[in-house]
């Protein structure tokens, strides 16, 4: 049965106080935790029974309607350590923990589950985008998010990338995060082993001659993309094996790094479908 905890009014109560510290990075990276504002990310979180801790609505709303199933009878639960403490509180909590300007009447404290590294090399096919100083959050979410539809085997997070657990960025996922694997990695490190291992680390280049419509996606591919303003830092441009450009037939300088992550993944896709 879901656990069910007392009213917190106090804003300054000593939970509260460490759950609101998740807003920060450092934070999040010393607990490995981190916060999900929200009815949508709660609930695809509860979905994808992944491990929450808490989760923290506010008293005067109640649970809300569409979390409803978890927080009465548990049946639809995740099932996760037990699951989560539903925890009822006042506005001046839920204005504490969110970094949002109009906060939502629920939030959640969950944990990380980062994947190991060395589990990207398990998929004998695997297909990987790998972000090398990608900044906006709004564009790592949007390649998290694509990756999980289009069935990637995971997203590697380099130096200088957006962290994840932002809440912009958790925002631009819409949740996807629970259904694809991200990892951390120094691609310094990283790319040099997949390649050994027989993927093909691919970038893409306004000055590339082939088209990403002629190479061949159905092997093991990792998809290299770099800084909005930069493009791949030189140490991963060197660890790049080809360069593939996406033709474009109109008028337009460049396309944004989520857009072009967006039509290689797919590309990838239709050819592994095909």
């Amino acid at each position: 049965m879901p656990k069910h905890e007392a009213y917190i009014s106090s804003a300054s109560n000593p939970r509260v106080k460490e759950w609101a510290k998740l807003t920060e990075r450092k934070y999040r990276e010393r607990e490995g935790k981190f916060l999900l504002e929200g009815i949508h990310l709660v609930k695809e979180a509860l979905l994808a029974e992944w491990p929450l801790l808490y989760v923290v609505y506010d008293a005067g709303f109640g649970v809300p309607e569409e979390l409803a199933a978890w927080a009465e009878d548990g049946t639809e639960g995740p099932g996760v350590s037990g699951g989560a403490s539903w925890v009822p509180v006042s506005p001046e909590v839920i204005a504490k923990c969110s970094q949002a300007e109009t906060p939502q009447p629920v939030f959640a404290v969950a944990e990380k589950r980062p994947l190991a590294a060395d589990k990207l090399f398990d998929a004998e096919a695997g297909l990987v985008a790998v972000l090398d100083g990608v900044q906006d959050p709004g564009n790592v979410g949007t390649i998290v998010r694509s990756a999980a539809a289009c069935g990637a085997t995971a997203v590697v997070l380099g130096k200088g990338t957006a962290d994840l657990y932002n809440a912009k960025t958790l925002r631009a996922t819409m949740g996807a995060l629970f259904h694809v694997p991200v990892v951390e990695a120094d691609l310094a490190e990283l790319l040099p082993e997949a390649r050994e291992r027989g993927m093909a680390v691919v970038g893409t280049s306004l000055q590339a001659a082939r088209s990403c419509y002629d190479f061949d996606f159905r092997r093991g591919v990792w998809l290299a993309f770099g800084s909005e303003g930069g493009g791949l830092s030189d140490a991963v441009s060197s660890l790049v094996e080809e360069n593939v450009i996406i033709p474009m037939t109109g008028r337009a300088e460049s396309l944004n790094v989520a857009m072009a992550a967006t039509v290689l993944l797919f590309e990838a896709q239709r050819q592994r479908m095909g």
